[in-house]
């Protein structure tokens, strides 16, 4: 047991426009309060994760669950994951359409045998489980998509310590506007778009779906975790996106609780907070918290 838990979250590598920036301040606000108030109560750092990226699921300023963007057929086909560090189960839906949160079908499937499920057999054992639905999907809405910058290519993620020590990272994405039907990139895919390992860290990322799978770059930023700071794994990490001339970002966590992140996108909307050390706090970019001073560590 750490004594202390942690938990950070992501809305997206992208170009924010100036009119969108609050609302992804308060969006990824919103998500760490979600997950802040599982944690406090003891609760596990899966729950926590879960709890914070349906809060962005429910907020259209971001690229997944309402906020959703649609393929070239003109439907929303959207991705998820979750993986738990303690026993490394993952659970994983890709191209699944009609459902409100999928967060939380990944959250059903992560004790099944299965670690990913596309498609209609996503569909079919959300609605087996009771999944809540969201019949048509919702419409884009004006500042999503194409018009926040980035071609709708941003996931939102969560990566979490409970008290028990155990760590969990989550991701979840309306995909690419007018990308292939059934396409699918880094976010459900483990060591790509997320990965978390007790004693280790957890990550989750954002950006070029298919650089970043190319790359595996979770797995190579739990590598830099071992023996070395958050921070500096994710930028390292990040330079092989810039070697393919693509972009993104990423949040970590080691076993201790130190936070990481970084980018290499125009923005990156991140909200974190960790016990007794002070209120959440959300940037759009990394440069914030360097010129405040704030110690994300």
């Amino acid at each position: 047991m750490t004594g202390r838990w942690a938990i950070v979250v992501h809305g997206g590598a992208k170009s924010i426009d100036p009119a969108q920036a609050e609302a992804n301040r308060c969006g990824c606000l919103a998500a760490v309060a979600a997950g802040q108030a599982v944690l406090e109560a003891g609760g596990a750092a899966v729950d926590a994760v879960e709890a914070a990226i349906r809060v962005l699921e429910d907020d259209p300023t971001f690229n997944a669950g309402r906020g959703s963007v649609r393929n070239a057929a003109g439907d929303v086909e959207m991705d998820a994951a979750l993986m738990d560090g303690q026993t490394l189960d993952l659970g994983g839906v890709a191209a699944i359409r009609g459902v409100r949160h999928p967060i939380t079908v990944a959250r059903l499937m992560l004790r099944e045998d299965p670690v990913l499920l596309v498609a209609d057999g996503a569909r079919t054992f959300a609605a087996e489980r009771g999944a809540e639905r969201c019949d048509p999907p919702a419409p884009m809405l004006p500042g999503n998509g194409a018009g926040r910058g980035g071609a709708g290519r941003d996931t939102v993620g969560c990566v979490a310590l409970d008290l028990q020590g155990h760590l969990a990272a989550g991701t979840s994405t309306g995909g690419l506007e007018g990308c292939a039907v059934g396409r699918v990139g880094d976010s459900p895919l483990p060591g790509c778009g997320l990965y978390a390992e007790d004693g280790v860290g957890a990550v989750s990322f954002s950006g070029d779906g298919e650089a970043i799978a190319r790359t595996m770059l979770a797995s190579r930023v739990v590598r830099g975790l071992e023996g070395g700071d958050p921070d500096s794994a994710v930028e390292r990490a990040l330079v092989r996106l810039v070697s393919l001339g693509a972009d993104g970002g990423a949040i970590a966590l080691d076993g201790a609780g130190r936070i990481g992140w970084n980018h290499n996108s125009r923005n990156f909307a991140v909200g974190y907070v960790v016990s007794g050390a002070g209120d959440a706090r959300a940037f759009l970019a990394k440069a914030e918290e360097r010129e405040i001073g704030q110690d994300a560590g």
